[in-house]
């Protein structure tokens, strides 16, 4: 008897280990404990509701060819001392951004799930914050070891002893990956602020997707990188939707989203749509949505008024972000282009100059990067990729030199 209920007692703590953590509570309780933290966000939540009301109203929102570029660190406290290992952690982060990109901007492949379930959630849409996330390559911080066309990943020198701020990375959307806490999948302040060198903590376990690096593989069911999809909805003040049933204003209660409904309880591992009762009899819970806690494979969506939300947030920090870390704007607007697109499988890369040094990678929408090379010798204007494996559907390029990094979306019928 006794070994049967050890058993059952077993089974309980695994399963329950397996459910998403979320640390966002306890940093707030941690910012609002403090008074300077306090005013400080108290002020910047000020802002943000007027620039809430602007793009509510459609009077500073964001067009859709002005595309939100957002430069981006990643800190592994852990040392790399060989340089395969820097490059495994370097394809790590990227892969990771890559996710961060299909997500935000609502071209990820599970996306499309929402055709059937959206019969359950009538006036809910999916959203996109129209938005690049890019890892740095210019002007870097001084003594960080990292020169121009160094892409912005540290390895054992930045935010150590468990901090989550390091003025010397003020100025850039700061990813750390190490252990979170107990428990813990990953963390972030519910309105974070890239002066302050703010940082989104990612457990070892849950960052990026793949076979990952020693010491950081992701598991299972968090390893398609939507950890950090989730957290950094934190940091552009996306609470979660499951934050109170008290019938009030949607706007401002609960997460103060009106097109997520309220939910009192938060959701685990992967329910079907419209399996779970909202806070009216008349609704659904919005399982799927980035801002719950079921596993990687069963959250693909924002809603459109959550990206309202963070673009609001964006507006409210967009002069706390550094300028100068992207490299040459010119070149990631001018200096080339891909045709044809859509393609067949094959397309050409075309140059205005001569480039010699470069590389390109093309990742599908999950993240996955299925083709990737280095033209250090390169002289020619036109370059042909072939993807000879590449199912239809929509992939992404990136196109990194010592100028910058570009990111553009192929795709293939």
């Amino acid at each position: 008897m006794k070994l049967k209920l050890l058993f059952v007692l077993l089974v309980f703590q695994v399963s329950f280990a397996q459910h998403r953590t979320c640390g966002m509570q306890e940093k707030m309780a941690q910012i609002m404990s403090n008074p300077a933290q306090r005013q400080a966000y108290l002020e910047q939540q000020s802002k943000f509701d007027v620039e809430l009301q602007k793009v509510v109203s459609n009077k500073n929102g964001n067009s859709v060819n002005n595309i939100i570029r957002i430069p981006v660190a990643v800190h592994f406290p852990s040392v790399a001392t060989t340089s395969t290992q820097k490059v495994c952690f370097r394809t790590l982060a990227q892969s990771q951004i890559n996710i961060l990109n299909a997500d935000y901007n609502g071209t990820n492949a599970d996306i499309s799930n929402f055709v059937n379930d959206a019969s359950f959630y009538p006036g809910t849409n999916t959203g996109s914050l129209q938005v690049e996330f890019v890892l740095a390559t210019q002007n870097h911080p001084a003594g960080t070891g990292l020169v121009n066309g160094d892409l912005a990943v540290t390895f054992g020198t930045d935010f150590l002893g468990n901090n989550d701020n390091d003025a010397t990375w003020a100025g850039y959307l700061n990813l750390v990956c190490r252990n979170a806490g107990n428990g813990i999948l990953g963390y972030s302040p519910l309105g974070g602020s890239p002066s302050a060198g703010m940082t989104v903590v990612i457990a070892k376990s849950a960052f990026g997707s793949g076979n990952g690096c020693t010491g950081y593989v992701p598991g299972s069911p968090y390893d398609l990188g939507r950890t950090l999809t989730h957290e950094l909805g934190h940091f552009f003040n996306l609470d979660h939707t499951f934050e109170s049933c008290d019938g009030a204003n949607c706007a401002t209660s609960g997460d103060r989203v009106c097109d997520t409904p309220s939910l009192s309880i938060e959701n685990y591992d992967c329910p079907v749509a419209g399996d779970v009762a909202g806070c009216q009899p008349t609704e659904y819970a919005l399982t799927m949505n980035y801002m719950d806690y079921v596993n990687d494979a069963c959250m693909y969506m924002f809603t459109a008024g959550q990206a309202a939300r963070m673009q609001a947030w964006y507006n409210t920090i967009a002069s706390q972000f550094k300028t100068d870390v992207l490299g040459n704007e010119s070149f990631l607007q001018n200096d080339f282009s891909i045709f044809p697109n859509p393609s067949k499988g094959s397309f050409t890369i075309q140059f205005k100059d001569i480039m010699i040094g470069y590389s390109v990678e093309v990742f599908d929408v999950t993240g996955k990067t299925i083709y990737e090379n280095n033209y250090d010798q390169s002289a020619n204007l036109n370059q042909v990729i072939n993807l000879d494996n590449a199912t239809s559907g929509v992939y992404f390029v990136n196109i990194k030199s010592d100028k910058g990094i570009v990111t553009k979306k192929l795709v293939i019928e």
